[in-house]
Order: C-alpha cells, then structure tokens, then sequence
C-alpha cells in the first residue's frame, strides 16, 4: 500500500494520494479522471479530491487497479465497496478487468464473455477478487496473448481455469502455451475472432480482432488524448518501426469501431471514421520516423 510519508508534493490535501512508487502507467487517471491527473515527472497526483459518491467510487476502483499499489488513503478504504466493479462493462459482452499487474508495466487486460467459452485478453494480476467474479462470470476458456511483454500471471490463470493459451511463436520465449501462431497471416482462432500478427513494437506482436468490431491492439495502436488521434509508441518500440508502419498499413484493411489497448488510452469510431482515423495514424508515424 502507498505511505503517506512518500506521498507525491503535487497531491492536493484530503484522503486519497499517490506516493512516489508510480511508474506513470496512467490507468488511475482513465479510470479516475475526475480525482487523477499528470503531476510533475509525468507521474500521476491526485489534483481533486473526490466527493460524489460517483467519484468516490470511481477513485477506489483505481485504488484496487494500481499495479504497485501507489494509491492511498488516509483513511480505510474497504476494497470490498467495489468488488462486483471488475470485470467492467466496456460494450456489450465485453469487458475491461481493472486489477494490473506490474510485470506487464500496468497493462489492461480485457474479458469477452461468450456462450462458447470466455476470452482472456492479455493477463491481469492474479488477485483473489478478481479471480472469483471470473469464476461467477463463467470462468476462462481461452487466454489470448498479444506479445511478451503483457503476459504477467498467466501461469497462475492456466493452472487455475485450466484455459487454453495463445500466442504467437517469436513471443512464446519461455512460455508453453496450448497454441503458438507463426508467419504474418491472420488466423481465426474460433467463433467471431481473428489474430492478424502486426510485428514493430516486439517480433511477434498480435492483435485480436472480434466480431469486426473490437480491437484488442496491445501495444501496437491506442489513442493520444496529447495528439488527439491514434498513434503507436515511437520511444517503446522494441523490434522495428519500420515494420510498425507496415502492420498498422495492412491494419487498415480490416474493419472495426473499437481499440482496446494494453497500454494507452481507448477509442470509439464508426467503422468508416475509424479506417481514417487509422490512416491518419500511418502518415504521421512517417512523419516522426
């Protein structure tokens, strides 16, 4: 839990705080941004304290999400308030699952939730809460992961749902997952989902495509509330920008409203906005190449 005595200087007075364990992975201040801000360093600081019960809530849900439990208060926050918060309803069936692990640097992780079996985007922290409403909500079938770098408790996930795991080969290193992709062609993995390899940010990299509608794009692709358009991340691209530029070229053949990322910020766009949007992200990544 965060100390008091290591809080932050930017936190304005009141209950919650950040202390200076923050990695800036900026998951407080999507889930929270009525409480959460950038404070100096680019660290996150809490700028307003909340006082509606809505925002209270929603600064406890961030407090439970911290994957290096940065987030304090001064006085007890019981988590229980919002255990049924996690998984969260995104759209329809899917859902985003709060509880980072900070061996995936505070990635989020998403949940599909289908009558064959639920789907596992990329891995949480294996926590004990969030593990129960998995279990209320149908269990795991399949654990879907994007590249190496999000793949935090997944033994802990196969050895407890018993779910199938897939990744693509140049990201497996040391993981034995069920099933390993291979090559650069998308590849339908059961009802309604689709893997299209997009190599750049690491070797291997994968997104899923479901329905023709959701994108869970990993680190390949999020939107920048700086820039305001999508971008992908030109500091943290650890195999080839080149070939980034490539994936997210051929990206934009296939169609779809939502991006669901590990890590950055999500969008909503009609599928024909989106497609633009999408070219808009290409031109300027030859721009800061």
């Amino acid at each position: 839990m965060a100390h008091p005595d290591r809080r932050l200087p930017g936190n304005v007075g009141g209950d919650f705080f950040v202390d200076d364990t923050c990695i800036d992975c900026d998951l407080c201040r999507q889930i929270a941004p009525a409480t959460f801000t950038f404070g100096d360093g680019g660290l996150s600081v809490v700028y307003r304290q909340p006082f509606r019960d809505e925002e209270y809530r929603k600064a406890t849900m961030a407090l439970v999400a911290c994957p290096t439990g940065s987030i304090g208060a001064r006085r007890k926050v019981d988590p229980n308030t919002v255990r049924s918060a996690y998984p969260e309803p995104v759209d329809e069936n899917v859902y985003f699952c709060g509880y980072a692990s900070r061996d995936s640097f505070g990635g989020a992780s998403y949940l599909i939730v289908r009558p064959g079996g639920n789907v596992l985007v990329d891995s949480p922290r294996f926590a004990r809460t969030l593990v129960a409403r998995l279990e209320e909500m149908g269990g795991v079938r399949t654990m879907f992961l994007t590249h190496r770098d999000d793949v935090a408790d997944h033994e802990k996930f196969r050895r407890h749902f018993g779910c199938d795991r897939i990744i693509h080969r140049d990201e497996a290193g040391g993981i034995r997952a069920e099933r390993l992709l291979g090559g650069e062609d998308p590849v339908a993995v059961e009802g309604g989902l689709q893997a299209i390899p997009t190599p750049g940010h690491t070797k291997g990299h994968t997104v899923l495509l479901y329905r023709d509608r959701y994108l869970f794009s990993g680190d390949h692709l999020a939107w920048s509330p700086r820039y305001r358009h999508l971008i992908a991340f030109r500091r943290h691209n650890w195999y080839s920008w080149p070939e980034t530029i490539r994936s997210m070229e051929r990206l934009a053949g296939y169609r779809f409203e939502w991006v669901l990322p590990g890590h950055g910020r999500r969008a909503f766009f009609p599928a024909q906005e989106m497609q633009g949007k999408l070219l808009e992200c290409v031109r300027w990544m030859e721009e800061v190449r």
